[in-house]
């Protein structure tokens, strides 16, 4: 499988075959890291990372991929980098392509990380976008591997605002993958329509389906995936909370949902999650409305079915997998 010189912005841009392929070269490189066999491969090259959305899974798991593939990081934070304040997305990537063999942006609109990959002449990388979240949904398809040996066929329900980039990766993974995805949520919170007729086309293919519910007990029976993420994007105002809780507050993932799941389904979440109080803005909503957790119960997030440690960790191992096969 030849991915020398490609970019990575969303999981729709690759085939079934090449998505298994970086899989399969996640679980090897996974495997040699256990057993502290050196594949520093990529020695001596220079990788920049673009945060103008901080987070703390991507960028450590980037760095630590790139050190273990012998390469050097520079992280540049919003404060950091000039790029479309004084320095445009086309005029930064021709600078930055010439000095560093592959660049990482995570921040805001998918056309930036197109910009950069349009003009960088140098592999692109999407850490996450408002739309787009590919490397998340590698992570969860490993280790949704690892768990239970296949990815074709599993029945996997996204629970919550499904609008936005979990929401549109996941369902374009599965249909690339034949797994069946259901988006369990208000009406106004169903993935665009636009993305859903193009996922069913490519489902027609692979054999997954793709569907919209309303009803969290017919969405949930029987799934072996029950996923959820935050309801509230940063950047957004505060003043959107009480809405989304108003609204999204039904499709929490709580003991009763995974019951309706069965004994063998597993939860999962990208991280971070908003599960107790623990955290200084979950405190603030929790004192605001008198609640003790948001889009997950904390019996859940802590329970024997919750795998998103695992899927944490694969974030690197994934990360890993497409920097060294773009490089």
């Amino acid at each position: 499988m030849k991915l020398k010189g490609r970019n990575f912005l969303r999981i729709l841009d690759f085939t079934p075959d090449e998505i298994s392929y970086l899989l399969d070269l996640a679980s090897e490189l996974k495997a040699k890291k256990k057993a502290g066999i050196p594949h520093d491969i990529h020695r001596g090259k220079n990788i920049a990372l673009i945060f103008e959305k901080t987070s703390t899974r991507t960028r450590c798991s980037f760095e630590v991929a790139a050190y273990d593939l012998g390469m050097n990081v520079t992280y540049l934070d919003p404060a950091a980098s000039q790029m479309g304040k004084k320095e445009s997305i086309a005029d930064t990537a021709r600078v930055l392509g010439r000095l560093y063999d592959g660049i990482e942006y995570r921040g805001y609109g998918q056309e930036i990380v197109e910009g950069l990959a349009k003009h960088a002449g140098v592999p692109v990388w999407n850490g996450l976008t408002n739309e787009s979240h590919p490397t998340q949904i590698l992570a969860d398809f490993l280790t949704i591997k690892e768990k239970f040996g296949r990815l074709s066929g599993i029945k996997l329900v996204y629970m919550g605002d499904a609008r936005y980039n979990m929401g549109n990766s996941l369902m374009a993974g599965c249909a690339k993958m034949g797994m069946d995805f259901t988006a369990c949520a208000p009406e106004a919170y169903f993935p665009d329509a636009a993305l859903v007729a193009e996922c069913r086309k490519i489902a027609e293919t692979t054999g997954a389906s793709i569907k919209l519910e309303t009803d969290v007990e017919k969405a949930v029976k029987g799934a072996d995936i029950i996923y959820t993420d935050i309801w509230v994007s940063m950047g957004e105002p505060a003043e959107i909370w009480e809405k989304r809780l108003k609204e999204l507050y039904p499709y929490r993932v709580n003991e009763n949902v995974m019951t309706l799941a069965g004994e063998n389904a597993v939860f999962m979440h990208c991280l971070p999650a908003y599960h107790d109080l623990n955290t200084s803005v979950s405190r603030e909503i929790g004192e605001r409305y008198g609640i003790n957790s948001l889009e997950v119960a904390d019996e859940v997030f802590e329970g024997t079915q919750s795998i998103v440690f695992d899927e944490a960790e694969n974030r690197m191992h994934t990360i890993k997998a497409v920097m060294a096969a773009t490089l």
